[in-house]
């Protein structure tokens, strides 16, 4: 896979920058997203290029009339966020690469920031930004890394004891201020900057994870070859961050929520994959 997408990159002219943007059956959300980004984003040298699932009419009439310019590659399916970000970045040309769901609003400068800084640090293999709600509160995007109990404690409602609360704080790195850069075990899949040749080295996403899951292994991976996964809230970004399968009784909630049942089966094939290894160690 690597070795196709630096031969696709070597075809290619090469550009400073390619934004991969991911989207599902949103449109609207998808033209303000894109819209931010042509917007707020200064540099000329770069490239937009849309990976979308689902794909409807309205999306396609959209990108077709509104964004010429833009490569858009349309799935009928719903294929999952993993293989949109593969079809775009083997169709992309940037040394740096900007992931981004389609629920996510550049703010001014935002992106200007990231790429600064990975240039500036070539041992970082990803830098996310803060991610914040539209009524500027925070929201958490920096992560430890799971335990089996941390997904139990944020499925059922073992979350309201608080001996499993103190346990999802320190998932979501709480007793961290986030206002500060920080070295961190993963990043939120929202939205991730990476240079061509650390994603060449480390490769893509995992296809075993069709959803979920598949961040926390990339960015696990990006630490086993030698980089560091970096949280840099200088640059800051709104997203509209639905939640699918939280907010439900457990029965109900298990029994109806395709969403869990995914997030459950990641889950597994996540924990079976590095059984027999340890930890990625970072200050």
């Amino acid at each position: 896979m690597r070795f196709l997408g630096l031969l696709l990159y070597i075809n290619n002219p090469s550009m400073k920058l390619s934004v991969i943007i991911t989207s599902y059956k949103n449109p609207d959300l998808l033209k303000v997203c894109i819209d931010s980004v042509k917007n707020n984003y200064s540099g000329t040298d770069y490239e937009i290029i849309v990976a979308d699932s689902g794909t409807e009419e309205k999306t396609e009439l959209m990108m077709r009339e509104d964004y010429p310019e833009i490569k858009f590659f349309p799935f009928r399916k719903n294929v999952g966020f993993q293989h949109l970000v593969k079809k775009a970045y083997e169709k992309s040309a940037g040394d740096y690469v900007l992931i981004l769901n389609g629920d996510i609003i550049v703010k001014k400068n935002s992106i200007e920031k990231l790429l600064d800084h990975a240039e500036k640090n070539p041992q970082i293999g990803v830098v996310g930004p803060q991610l914040l709600n539209f009524n500027e509160t925070l929201q958490y995007s920096c992560f430890r890394f799971y335990t089996p109990l941390t997904i139990v404690y944020r499925r059922t409602f073992l979350g309201k004891f608080p001996f499993a609360k103190r346990q999802v704080a320190k998932f979501l790195m709480k007793d961290f201020d986030h206002q500060t850069e920080k070295e961190v075990d993963w990043l939120m899949g929202s939205a991730l900057m990476a240079s061509r040749a650390a994603i060449e080295k480390v490769g893509l996403m995992d296809d075993r994870f069709r959803m979920y899951m598949e961040d926390t292994d990339w960015c696990r991976r990006f630490w086993e070859n030698g980089y560091k996964v970096v949280y840099f809230p200088d640059s800051q970004m709104y997203h509209y961050h639905g939640r699918g399968s939280a907010g439900k009784g457990v029965i109900k909630l298990l029994l109806s929520n395709k969403l869990t049942w995914i997030h459950i089966e990641s889950a597994i094939k996540y924990f079976i994959k590095y059984a027999r290894k340890q930890l990625p160690k970072h200050n």
